[in-house]
């Protein structure tokens, strides 16, 4: 009877620990959806994806350390854990996983966006600005001409307007 009542224990906490790991799985959902702006649509496949993985986490211990027998002291345990680990340590992994997110992007921006930048500074500069430009003049020079040859044909028009009305 000892030893039933040890096993019923240790499957007890070991639900425990699979609600702790549920809440970091989801906090780390969290996480990313205040490091990174997500569509609604990614956001769906995020939350499928959390309920899938926590689904199989919950499936799996149950079949590994239980046999397959569903209790309710097993959800009491998930449910233990998940509260635990959202009362206590949640709020402490979401700042310290979002200062090093932000942090390891700040470096990956100064060492790949900075340079990509600055190439394409260059290119603009030399290449696109010129070639802009030589167009941008060409079609003012045209527009120009456009003008004067409307200019002319409206004094044409005038012109012939006014040898018409002499006409006897």
């Amino acid at each position: 009877m000892q030893n039933y009542s040890f096993n019923q224990a240790y499957i007890f906490l070991i639900f425990i620990i699979n609600g702790l790991l549920i809440g970091i799985l989801f906090d780390i959902f969290r996480v990313l959806r205040k490091s990174f702006k997500t569509s609604d649509f990614i956001t769906y496949m995020q939350d499928m994806l959390f309920w899938t993985i926590a689904g199989f986490l919950i499936i799996f211990s149950i079949y590994k350390f239980n046999s397959g027998e569903i209790r309710i002291f097993i959800f009491v345990g998930l449910l233990l854990g998940i509260i635990f680990y959202l009362l206590t340590i949640s709020k402490y992994f979401i700042t310290i996983n979002v200062k090093i997110i932000t942090f390891i992007s700040r470096i990956i921006e100064k060492i790949f966006i900075y340079p990509i930048r600055f190439i394409l500074k260059v290119i603009n500069k030399l290449i696109t600005r010129p070639i802009t430009s030589f167009f941008y003049k060409i079609c003012q020079n045209s527009n120009k001409k456009m003008k004067k040859i409307v200019k002319n044909k409206n004094k044409f028009k005038k012109k012939v307007a006014n040898k018409e009305d002499f006409k006897v």
